[in-house]
This record gives C-alpha cells, structure tokens and sequence, in this order.
C-alpha cells in the first residue's frame, strides 16, 4: 500500500470509530443509566475519571480514562516530560479481584519553552488504565478509588492532585456503554500508539543519531514527524528532529543526548493536521560515538579507549594508596612488615599475591553490585555504600576495635591483620582479607585519574567495566606487590623487638581518629536521635572489646564464660542498634569554611545562567575526604574568595552526602559516577570546564579567570 493511501486510511477509520461509537452509544442509551463520574476542578484544569462501560462482566476488562481539560497556554506531561516537569501518577484503591494496569498514554506534543523542550499535552488529553475484572468475581456494585497527581505548567508550575470515586456494576446482563463518554474512550483507544508496521533502525554518528523506517513508509502529507523515547536523556530535546522520504524509506535525523543507551524505545508521531498517529519502536543503536564520556579539562573529548582508561585506572590506584583513607590499611601492613622479621622470600611473595587476590576480588565484587544496581535503575557511583549510614557506622565500629587491638585491650593473634580474626589468620587467608579492607576503606576516597576512569567504565559494557574496575584494583595493590617481589626489601625494614609494642599502641591513634571522621560522617546523615543510637553502639564496641579482654586474661573457666557471654549480648545489641539508623537518616548538608555557598538545583543553575553570570559548581559530600581536603586547602582561601567575588561567580554546592537523584543525574551528564566533581559554567559557553579533582588555589583561580 502506499503511504498515501496508508495515511488517508488511518484518517477513515479514525473518522469510521468516532461516527460507530455515537451509532452504539445512540443504540444503548435507553437502556443505559448516566455514568456516575467524579471530576476535580482547579484554575487550570477540569480532571475527571470516567468509564467506557456502565456494567462489566467476571472476566472481562473494563477501560477507565483520567481526562484533563486544560485551559489555554497551560501544559502537563507525557510519560517521559522531557527537559523538565514529571508525568500524572494514579495509585489505585480497588476490591478484591479487580486490578488496574498502567497509564497507557496517547501520542504527547513537543512543547518548547525557553531552552527547555518538553513533552506532554495542551488543551485535552485522555489518559486510558485498562482494569481486569477476575472470573471470580461476584456480580455486586463495587467502588472504584483512585488518588492522582499531576503538574500543570505555564510560567510556573503547579503541582495538583485530586481523588475520585466511581461506582460501577459487575454483572451477567451484558456490557452497556456509558452514553456519555464511552465513544470517547473507545476512539481514545483506536488512538493509542500501536507497533510500527515497517522495520526500524537507529544509527549513530557522533552526536548524530538518525531513525530510519521503511520500505513502505512513504511519504505522507505531513504536518511534521517527531520522535519521544521513552528514557530520559536519550536525546537532546532543544535539538531540532528534521525528516526526509526517499523512495518509501524515512529517515529522521536527531542530536544524541547524555545517557547514549545501546537500545532505544519510543513513539514515533506522524502528525496530519490536528491528527497524531503513534507508532511504538524499538531497536538497538548501530554506529559510533564522538564523546563517549567527559573527561578531565587536560583530557580530549573523543572517545577512550579500553586501554587508555585502564591505564588512567591503575594510575589512579597507584595514588588512592596515599589518600587518607587507606592510611590505616597502611598502617596494619606495615605493622606486619615488622612483626615478621626475616621471612623466606617465596612466602613474601605468597603474602603479595594473597594480598592482591583480596584487593581484586573486593573490587569485583564492589564493581558488580554497583553495576546490578545501576542496570535496576538505582542512580549510584563511587562510594555509594557510605551513602548508607548502617555501613558508615559498620566501618567505624571496625576502626574502632582495630584501634583497641593495636592499644592492647584485646588481642586477635600475634599478627596484624584487619581487625577482625579472619585478618589474623597467618598465610594466605590473613592476607586476602587484609586487600579486602584495604577496598573497603579507599570508598570514600577519588584519586586523580579516577573519576574519568570510573565515568567512562559505568558507560561501558560489564564486562569492559569490570576490566577498569581491576585495572583500578592492581593499582591499589601495586606498591605492596612490589615491596613482596623486589629482592631484599623485608630485611630493610626495623628489626622486631620491644618497642615494637610501643609503636602498635602509637598506631591506634590513626584508626581512632578515622573512627571519630566515619562518626562525623554519620552526624551528617542522622537525626540527632539516630546519632545518639550509633554514640550507643560506639560505647557497646568498647565494652565489647574489654569484655574480650577480660575473658583472654581470665583464668577461671566461669568468669571467661560470664565475659563472653556478656560480650555477645553487647555486640547483639550493637548490631541491632546499627540496623535500626538506615530508617532514620535526616536532610544532611556538608558544610565547610570559606566561600558561602548556594544549594544546588537545575533551576538555580539555569537562573544563574540565563543572568549572564558565571557558576562554579562544587558537588561533595560528607564522607568524601577529597572533598573535604580540597574545602580545606583550596576552596576556603581568600585569594580564592577574592577571585570570586571580583568576577562575580556564583557558587553552587551539590551535597550527595545522602542519595540524591538530581545530583546523580547532573553527575551522570558529565560523564561521571561519584565525587568530587567541579564544575565552570562561562557564561555563553555551551559546557562546563570540569577542574582537576585534587583542587589548589591556583588551579580554581586559573579556572574562574581570577588570576
């Protein structure tokens, strides 16, 4: 067939359902009773839920379609509303035997407004839920509730919701129509998008991305021709979507956005005067990108290779060994360098390779519950873990007891392993568990080279992830590995004797004070009342530990059983008070000295923007202690605060100290998956200057043109 004659009889039988229902509704109406219906009326639109039917058999399906009438100049959303905005939502109370499926939603409008492209619906918009009646169901006269939600937007925009109740009949007599809507409703559905009848493609070509469909498309009288994926960031909305017909094939031609999936799904509108025909598509994306991920401001923007960011990975491992939150990891090695004495260089190198094993291992297993999390949905990166306060507080209660360890209130063996008896354990197993801790710790830490490692891996596929993930592990392990393999590097190293008690109590104190940080990091994630509950759980790891030590020092078999039975109910209690804080975190802000300081928001960036003024943009978090140093040394300077305010720069904080969507998604935009992350917004340039994630005073003055 033609498209012509494709497109004219699409428009017949669009005009055939509209003219049968009001012949099937004219039939019926004597028989059928006025639907009873409920409508909620705002300033800006008239709601109202409605049924197809009156009455509706056991077994059968029954169609409910929520309509906006929207007054003019006012807009809500598609399903995926574009650059801003959020879908209407209905939560459902139905009886037994009865439920509702998801909005199906018609073919949605490109709605421009300032730089902002959105998708959705002006005037009218019927929104259709398909409900299943069970064969079970007795026929009775039943209630239908639904509890809605929706933005209606113009200048500004307005959240609204409104509740509804409708009355409807299970029965045996036979489906009636309602008269009032039920053609409505039916020519609604007639209107849903339907698979595309042709095959479809999409290919990319840097930023470039083009849907072919055909043969046999055609081409058509058309109004215009728009494509709406169905995932954010797809696409670059404001981009303009032009099409050309050759020889029945279509081809339309779009802008790449930031997420760049391998799949697209969508709705393909052809639009013929005030009529919208949706066709459903889906297809993997063949072709090559240009900019695959943001990379630091020295780094070029075409696409990495594999290699190039496992290189960048290793480098970045090599320096997390010297990042603060390895330091105690360090220390324990470095403890059981000493405590060893003269070892037999095979089993050294044992030791290393144990070592490195516990580090690759931890990584991949880190790299993979972050990559199932991702794949489900969840907006996580770097460090996401200590986002939990449950493991924040979990790794203190471990430094913790470390530190009484090296201070002597209890022992766990003869060497210094990770605090735990696992870590203990002489050979092979001591080892290995020690490299997993070291993982474990280095989370809340982002070395140089990182960030763009770990931005690119999360945009490729697992199994290239989990190379740069590794190539990150050997890199943690390295300077250990080494010290095991080079001849002669052990018997360098002090003699054990005597002070070496004086040292290891010395030690602690490291493993004290990132206890005390992780407790700080908790207070900026709890309520004070949580807080309160993991100072608790401090006091109990304590007396745990001195429990402990009681029992190893008590000769008599009853007090050792009454010490440690007294320390499991301790620990139980520990443990019960730490599973209790996930469920009472509060707002947290990562606060510091320096320059004041704006909550960041897309909205308050786009105002800052559109006024002409320049943005810096710090995005941080609590337990990060790059962030935190960077504050310290770079960030709270006067010369910094001078440059500032001579050039007028705004400047934004993101906190991620605690999930949060919108600064995982302007993080995932740049290309990246965790923090620090600084940003420059010049004013008229289109991107950011993404800084270096270690900061100096010279490098933000140099950046924000201060100097």
């Amino acid at each position: 067939m033609s498209s012509g004659l494709m497109f004219a009889a699409m428009k017949a039988l669009f005009r055939l359902a509209i003219i049968c229902s009001a012949i099937f509704a004219a039939v019926n109406g004597a028989a059928s009773p006025a639907m009873a219906d409920t409508v909620v009326q705002t300033e800006q639109i008239r709601a109202e839920l409605t049924s197809e039917r009156a009455v509706v058999a056991p077994g059968e399906s029954l169609w409910v379609a929520l309509t906006f009438t929207i007054k003019p100049s006012w807009h809500t959303y598609w399903r995926t509303p574009g650059d801003s905005g959020l879908p209407a939502e209905i939560r459902w109370t139905l009886p037994g035997g009865v439920t509702a499926g998801a909005i199906q939603w018609p073919a949605p409008e490109r709605l421009p407004y300032g730089d902002f492209m959105n998708f959705g619906f002006s005037d009218r918009v019927m929104m259709l839920t398909e409900l299943k009646v069970a064969p079970t169901v007795a026929p009775a006269d039943i209630t239908l509730l639904a509890d809605a939600t929706w933005l209606v937007c113009a200048e500004v925009c307005i959240p609204e919701d409104g509740s509804f109740t409708l009355p409807i009949k299970i029965g045996t007599e036979g489906a009636r129509m309602n008269t009032r809507v039920g053609g409505a409703i039916a020519s609604a559905r007639l209107q849903l998008p339907q698979p595309a009848p042709w095959p479809v493609s999409f290919e990319r070509k840097g930023t470039a991305l083009t849907l072919t469909a055909g043969p046999n498309v055609g081409e058509p009288e058309l109004s215009s021709v728009a494509f709406f994926p169905f995932d954010e960031g797809v696409l670059t909305n404001t981009a303009p979507q032009t099409v050309a017909f050759e020889n029945g094939v279509m081809r339309l031609a779009m802008t790449i956005g930031k997420a760049a999936p391998s799949d697209i799904s969508g709705v393909l509108v052809f639009y013929v005067d005030k009529l919208r025909t949706g066709f459903t598509v889906t297809s993997a994306v063949t072709g090559t990108a240009t900019d695959a991920a943001a990379f630091d401001s020295a780094t070029a923007t075409a696409a990495m290779p594999l290699v190039f960011a496992m290189v960048l990975a290793l480098f970045g491992g090599i320096i997390l060994n010297v990042m603060p939150c390895v330091l105690p990891v360090l220390v324990m090695k470095a403890m059981t360098f000493m405590s060893r004495g003269t070892v037999d260089p095979a089993a050294l190198r044992r030791d290393g390779l144990a070592y490195t094993a516990g580090v690759l291992t931890a990584f991949a297993a880190l790299a993979g519950l972050l990559l199932a999390l991702r794949a489900a949905g969840d907006a996580v990166g770097w460090g996401f873990q200590l986002q939990s306060p449950v493991f924040v507080a979990a790794l203190a209660y471990v430094m913790l007891a470390m530190g009484l360890n090296l201070s002597g209130v209890f022992n766990i063996g003869g060497t210094i392993g990770v605090g735990q008896e696992l870590t203990s354990r002489g050979g092979f197993t001591g080892s290995f568990f020690t490299g997993a801790l070291a993982v474990v710790v280095a989370t809340p830490c982002t070395a140089p080279f990182m960030g763009t490692a770990i931005g690119f891996a999360l945009t490729q596929s697992p199994l290239e992830a989990i190379l740069i993930f590794e190539a990150l592990a050997l890199g943690l392990a390295l300077p250990y590995l080494v010290l095991c393999f080079v001849p002669g590097a052990a018997r360098k190293l002090p003699r054990p004797g005597v002070w070496m008690d004086r040292v290891k109590q010395v030690l602690a104190f490291p493993l004290y004070g990132a206890a005390a940080w992780l407790v700080w990091v908790l207070a900026q994630q709890l309520s004070s009342t949580a807080l309160a509950s993991a100072f608790a759980g401090v006091v109990l790891v304590g007396f745990v530990g001195w429990l402990w030590g009681t029992a190893q020092r008590t000769t008599s078999a009853s007090g050792r059983g009454w010490a440690l039975a007294t320390a499991g109910l301790a620990l139980a209690a520990t443990i019960l008070l730490t599973a209790t804080l996930g469920a009472q975190s509060a707002p947290a802000t990562a606060t510091s000295a320096g320059l004041i300081s704006e909550p960041y928001s897309e909205v308050r960036l786009a105002a800052l923007r559109a006024e002409g003024r320049p943005v810096f943009v710090n995005f941080t978090a609590a337990w990060c202690i790059t962030c935190k140093v960077n504050e310290r040394i770079a960030l709270s300077k006067t010369t910094v605060e001078d440059a500032f305010t001579r050039g007028k720069v705004a400047y934004l904080k993101g906190d991620w100290t605690n999930r949060n969507a919108e600064i995982s998604a302007a993080l995932k935009a740049v290309g990246r998956d965790g923090v620090p992350l600084y940003l420059y917004y010049q004013p008229g340039a289109d991107e950011p200057q993404i800084l270096p994630q270690v900061l100096t005073p010279s490098s933000v003055i140099a950046a924000i043109g201060g100097g």
